[in-house]
């Protein structure tokens, strides 16, 4: 049976993550609100908003018409500091005050994986993973929070970070998967797949096989 993964994701690096693993797949854009289904859910530690965030992502792609006949992966990342889950910051002045207290130190990303087989004739199983790194931060000058800061990328990310963009240079290491970090692990993805009985070789792309 052919395989089609769908990325429920509208995140760059995760569909630059799959492109560049040879991975052929669709995107599909979820109209989740997070804020109110972590809110639905009272207090929840990081690790399980990160997975419950994804399976949001997940159901809500599998239930389009754009979706049928594939394989929908939901993912959603945490970034866990002082025992506090840190999403996405939006707003100039969280991401300050955040990376302020971070540099220098340590804090767990968490990146929630969901799956779903919607295809005609297949398992119709759900499932899912979460890949979690240890990120360690270097010392930075104001004036470099600043600078990034108002470059609006830490804006929109999970921890108020990245390790592929600007960021990276603020990263001084990462214990783990560092693919997690940038929101999706290629390996917890094929693992999620073997438990369905497939293989990640059936995604790969005709271009990467060359």
């Amino acid at each position: 049976m052919t395989a089609r993964l769908i990325l429920a994701s509208k995140s760059p690096a995760r569909t630059r993550l799959l492109t560049e693993a040879g991975i052929r797949h669709d995107v599909v854009m979820s109209a989740v609100d997070e804020p109110a289904v972590v809110a639905s859910y009272g207090a929840i530690d990081p690790h399980d908003t990160a997975l419950l965030l994804a399976r949001a992502k997940a159901e809500a792609v599998a239930a389009l018409d754009d979706a049928g006949d594939g394989l929908v992966i939901g993912c959603d990342s945490v970034f866990e500091f002082d025992g506090e889950a840190h999403g996405k910051p939006y707003e100039p002045e969280v991401a300050i005050e955040r990376i302020t207290r971070m540099q220098g130190r340590s804090g767990i990303l968490h990146t929630g994986h969901w799956l779903i087989d919607t295809r005609r004739g297949g398992s119709g199983g759900t499932l899912g993973a979460v890949a979690s790194a240890r990120v360690t931060f270097t010392r930075m000058t104001a004036a470099e929070i600043g600078a990034y800061v108002a470059t609006g990328e830490p804006l929109h990310c999970a921890g108020s970070f990245t390790i592929d963009g600007l960021g990276g240079a603020f990263v001084e290491r990462v214990d783990g998967d560092p693919h997690a970090v940038v929101g999706l692990s290629i390996s917890t993805l094929r693992g999620l797949l073997g438990s369905l009985g497939i293989s990640i070789t059936e995604l790969w792309s005709p271009a990467a096989l060359l």
